[in-house]
């Protein structure tokens, strides 16, 4: 009898790779690694910040061209689409070729926290980084809310704080 030294972490390995190509096998893809049908391929992950005065949204978008995106704002949501196209060419694919980039269209409507003025967003898309400062609205602003305890009288009230 032959004795082996046991590695867990080898065998680990073994089925993170199994994994992998079961995973492979079930998301049916198109040779340009996208998704096939109508489930998009990839959600940008974001990123939102409030302060008293504007609402500041981050988007991480790399490899996509501004003219590929598609903003939309809302007074309390704001949707981003858009398309990452392969620049490789479908007569430049020789041989084998593995690719974990996703390619195709995504989109992302992130719910805001309160009401803007959606007429005075500004952008700036740089290296891949879309920045929304979106001012919120004038009453979002002065806006108090007086909240009812148990045992007080059932009238809530909104007023505008001077």
């Amino acid at each position: 009898m032959v004795l082996s030294r046991w590695e867990p972490f080898r065998e680990i390995e073994t089925i993170q790779r199994q994994m992998n190509r079961l995973l492979e096998q079930i998301t049916p893809t198109s040779e340009t690694g996208d998704i096939i049908g109508d489930r998009l391929t990839f959600v940008p992950p974001a990123e939102l910040e409030e302060t008293s005065d504007h609402i500041k949204l981050r988007m991480e978008i790399p490899g996509i061209d501004p003219q590929d995106l598609d903003v939309k704002v809302a007074a309390d949501t704001v949707s981003v689409s858009g398309e990452r196209k392969s620049e490789i060419k479908e007569q430049e694919r020789r041989g084998m070729r593995r690719s974990e980039f996703r390619y195709g269209r995504f989109q992302r409507i992130i719910p805001l926290p309160c009401r803007i003025q959606n007429d005075q967003v500004q952008a700036d898309f740089n290296n891949g980084l879309l920045c929304l400062t979106m001012p919120k609205a004038e009453e979002e602003k002065t806006r108090v809310v007086t909240v009812q305890l148990p045992g007080q009288q059932q009238e809530q009230q909104i007023s505008p704080q001077a």
